[in-house]
């Protein structure tokens, strides 16, 4: 194959977020964009003296709108910079779960050097609007910050790229083979069967199956036309025996669905855009019980475009990411994974302290770390071989309250293995009580054990950046200078800036989110998000707690609006932004 290289200049803006770089697809379909942003990956790897040279690669994506001309573009700049093999999922759809799966267990196991996935998660897709793209590492999980700041150095100097732009376009549609001569080759595999190797070793199929077949149980999965169609209808109706028609809006669209879908083509797993889950399941987006034609299933869960995020519903009834978590975690033994132990479980910081309260009672370590699912995977690696001479923390469960959950079996968030990962619970707990036991079931039991944090998350986007900047950095000039203050009938114990350090690699990560934390445990966090394209997203997360012998039926959005109206005059959020409310309330 002859190699072509081709004179660029720098682009501005290259700099990757928590989960990849993201950009309104239309610049990355401009001139040299993705090309230039590839090629810096790959300069990144040369100097790092990953092994690239006639290495393995995954290339796949969440299968939003050009994301089979990107992994062509992809494709051929792999080859022309040394890669000897690449991998791709049918139709070239991989959800990000599923990659790293492929990175950790496909051949031999930890085959590839690394991964590209094209993909914005949960942003909408279409032409105009999003697009992204991230690497993940030889661990199958996104490249550490150390990596991602070499590959932004990169894009400020890089004078050219390299592509083999007379290789064919390659055909995506079916499992194959295309031998390219000197050894390389393209293989093209089911995108399904590697993901549901590593969760049939992490849950009883079987006892899942026995649930799911009681004539009093019924689930609906909703995957909003993302990239979980194929994983949900191959896993949930088929080896699981649910009935057809559980796994809704199954059908992986290029615009997750567009503006003419209930959602509008934002295929987000929550109470605002998964609006047709939402209601069937007898509840509005604030989350109170509505009537419904039908009686509500018994079980629903959602998925966002790249199936990293997961929703969990009962019938008429809410389970917030953060407790979702928690009640994992406090049933683990439940769970074939974790049979022998659980050693170590970890939260974002904006998460709530839920899963802290269970850690202890359990015996085992409960980290909270920055926003990122980088942070955990360090925490997974810890004892391996990338980190062998610092304590192992696995068997292991995380998350973060954006709807993410997962374990070791993978180093991403793992949208299908929380939902088997209540369907397990709820089968074993109905065998051994001998009737059917529900989420709801679930959740007033953890409460009655260890109390409820009531929580919620108020998302002002497209706020102006600068703006959002400034009033950040009011509330961070204030650090540690407010502690005994009085607002309304609570007082303030710390107010800090969130910084990490890191207990196996020893790096640092400052800025995190600005916390302000009450005597009474309450919590008030305010963070910019990284996932965006456009404008800052602020987010607000407010915590309360309520004891076990408290009131722990209340509706979670009224407990803590009276901590939102206190955030709202410690930020001085309306004067800073103009917002009067937020967009999203979650």
């Amino acid at each position: 194959m002859s190699v072509t290289t081709v004179s660029t200049t720098p682009i501005e803006g290259q700099k990757p977020g928590t989960s990849g770089l993201r950009k309104k697809t239309k610049v990355f379909m401009e001139g040299n964009y993705l090309a230039n942003y590839v090629q810096s990956v790959f300069n990144t790897l040369h100097e790092l003296k990953v092994p690239v040279d006639k290495g393995t690669l995954v290339v796949s994506g969440d299968g939003r709108y050009w994301n089979s001309e990107a992994i062509q573009i992809i494709i051929k700049m792999a080859f022309a910079n040394g890669v000897g093999r690449v991998w791709c999922g049918t139709k070239g759809l991989l959800s990000t779960p599923a990659t790293s799966a492929v990175i950790r267990v496909r051949g031999s196991g930890c085959e590839p050097f690394g991964g590209f996935i094209c993909s914005a998660s949960h942003n909408p897709g279409g032409i105009d609007n999003d697009f992204g793209i991230k690497y993940n590492c030889e661990n199958g999980g996104p490249a550490p910050e150390k990596m991602t700041d070499l590959m932004v150095e990169w894009t400020s100097k890089i004078t050219e790229y390299k592509t083999c732009d007379k290789m064919p376009e390659i055909d995506l549609s079916a499992p194959a083979r295309y031998d390219l001569g000197e050894g390389k080759f393209i293989e093209v595999f089911d995108s399904v069967e590697d993901h549901l190797a590593v969760l049939q070793k992490c849950f009883d199929f079987k006892q899942i199956k026995r649930l799911i077949a009681r004539e009093d149980f019924s689930l609906v999965y909703d995957s909003m036309n993302g990239v979980q169609g194929p994983y949900a209808l191959k896993m949930i109706e088929q080896e699981l025996g649910a009935k057809k028609g559980s796994c809704t809006n199954a059908e992986p669209k290029e615009d997750f669905g567009g503006p003419s879908s209930p959602w509008h083509g934002h295929a987000d797993p929550n109470l605002t855009y998964a609006v047709e889950l939402v209601a069937r399941m007898g509840l509005n987006k604030q989350g109170d019980k509505i009537d419904t034609d039908q009686k509500p299933p018994t079980f629903g869960a959602a998925a966002d475009g790249d199936a990293d995020r997961n929703m969990i519903l009962g019938s008429q009834f809410f389970v917030s990411p953060s407790d979702s978590l928690a009640m994992i975690v406090a049933n683990a033994k439940l769970i074939p994974q974790f049979k022998a132990e659980l050693k170590g479980c970890a939260r974002s910081m904006p998460t709530s302290g839920a899963v802290d309260r269970v850690a202890e009672k359990l015996g085992i370590q409960c980290f909270e770390v920055p926003t990122g699912w980088k942070f955990f995977g360090n925490l997974m690696d810890s004892g391996t071989k990338y980190f062998p001479d610092k304590p192992t923390y696995t068997p292991f469960i995380c998350g973060e309250e954006s709807f993410g959950t997962g374990a070791d079996h993978v180093r991403e968030k793992d949208g299908m293995w929380a939902v088997l990962a209540w369907l397990q619970i709820l089968a074993a707990k109905t065998e051994s009580e001998g009737k059917l036991v529900t989420p709801e079931d679930v959740a007033m039991a953890h409460w009655k054990e260890f109390g409820r944090n009531y929580y919620a998350r108020y998302d002002y986007e497209d706020v102006d950046k600068k703006k959002a900047e400034a009033m950040m950095e009011s509330m961070a000039s204030k650090a540690g200078t407010l502690a005994g203050t009085k607002y309304r009938d609570m007082t303030l114990a710390k107010n800090d800036v969130f910084e990490y350090n890191d207990p196996v690699d020893g790096s640092v990560s400052k800025n995190q989110g600005i916390r302000f934390i009450f005597e009474d445990g309450s919590r008030i966090i305010f963070r910019l998000s990284g996932t965006g394209v456009a404008g800052a997203t602020i987010r607000l997360y407010l915590e309360k707690y309520e004891p076990p012998d408290g009131n722990l039926v209340q509706h979670q959005f009224h407990v803590v609006k009276p901590l939102a109206e206190v955030a709202l005059e410690i930020s001085d959020l309306a004067k800073h932004t103009g917002c009067s409310e937020p967009t999203v309330i979650t």
